[in-house]
C-alpha cells in the first residue's frame, strides 16, 4: 500500500459557460490526463462503503473535521485494473490510499464473504475487513461520472471537470453496465476540483478564478445518497 502525503483539494460548483472558458484556458498550459478519450474525458464508477447509521454520510452533512472512506473504483469500464481506495480528511487537507482489487474479490466483497481480507497481506484489506466487522461497514451506492482532467507538474497540480454525475441509488452491482442510473446534479453544473501540494501556482490561480469563487463542500457521494 503506497502512502501518498496530505494535499490540498478544493472544489466548486460551475456552469457551462465558466466550464468552456476555464477549460479551454487550462488547455494551453496544462497536459490531458493520458486516459482521456478523443473527448477529453474518461468514465469512472465508484462504489461507495457506508454503515447502517450512515456514518460516512453524516460525518460529511455535519462537518466532522477527521472522516475517511473507503471505496471500490475503475475507469472506462477497464476491469482489468481496480482500485480498492481510502480518501482521509484532516484539517482540510485529502490523503489517499489504494491497492489492486480482482473482479472476484470485489464480488466476494459485495455478497459479504470478506474473510480474504484479513487473509491479505494488503495492510488497506486488513484494515477494511476490522472496519467492516467493527464498524459494520459495508458496499451502499453506485456513483458514475465522466471527468476531464489536467495536470501541471509545478505544485504537482490536478484539475479535474466532473460532469454527468449519477447514482445507482441503493445498487451494489457494480458491474452491471447496464445498471439504471439516475442524475444527482442539475445536469448544467459541473463539480471543478482543485488539487495540489504545498501552493498553487498563481498562473492556475488567474485561470480558474479561485479567488472570485467560492470553495463548496462537495461530496458526489453524498449528493448520490439524495434518494436514499
Amino acid at each position: 500500500m503506497s502512502e501518498t502525503k496530505f494535499r490540498h483539494e478544493m472544489k466548486h460548483y460551475i456552469n457551462m459557460c465558466d466550464y468552456v472558458a476555464i477549460s479551454n484556458r487550462l488547455r494551453k498550459i496544462m497536459h490531458l490526463d493520458k486516459n482521456a478519450n478523443s473527448h477529453r474525458e474518461y468514465k469512472i464508477r465508484s462504489l461507495y462503503f457506508d454503515n447502517l447509521r450512515d456514518k460516512v454520510l453524516m460525518e460529511k452533512i455535519n462537518g466532522i473535521n477527521r472522516r475517511e472512506k473507503f471505496r471500490i473504483r475503475f475507469y472506462n469500464d477497464d476491469y482489468s485494473f481496480i482500485r480498492l481506495e481510502k480518501k482521509s480528511k484532516i484539517n482540510g487537507l485529502c490523503n489517499k490510499v489504494s491497492e489492486k482489487i480482482s473482479v472476484d474479490q470485489c464480488e466476494r466483497l459485495i455478497k459479504g464473504d470478506i474473510n480474504f481480507l484479513n487473509d491479505s497481506e494488503k495492510p488497506l484489506f486488513v484494515e477494511l475487513y476490522s472496519k467492516m466487522k467493527g464498524d459494520l461497514l459495508k458496499p451502499k451506492t453506485i456513483v458514475d461520472y465522466t471527468r476531464e482532467a489536467y495536470i501541471y507538474p509545478v505544485g504537482n497540480v490536478r484539475i479535474t471537470f466532473d460532469k454527468s454525475i449519477r447514482t445507482g441509488i441503493n445498487s451494489t452491482d457494480l458491474f452491471n453496465e447496464n445498471l439504471p442510473t439516475i442524475g444527482v446534479v442539475d445536469s448544467r453544473c459541473i463539480v471543478l476540483e482543485v488539487k495540489y501540494d504545498e501552493f498553487l501556482p498563481e498562473i492556475i490561480q488567474d485561470i480558474i478564478q479561485t479567488n472570485n469563487r467560492r470553495a463548496t463542500a462537495i461530496s458526489k457521494y453524498a449528493a448520490s445518497r439524495i434518494y436514499g
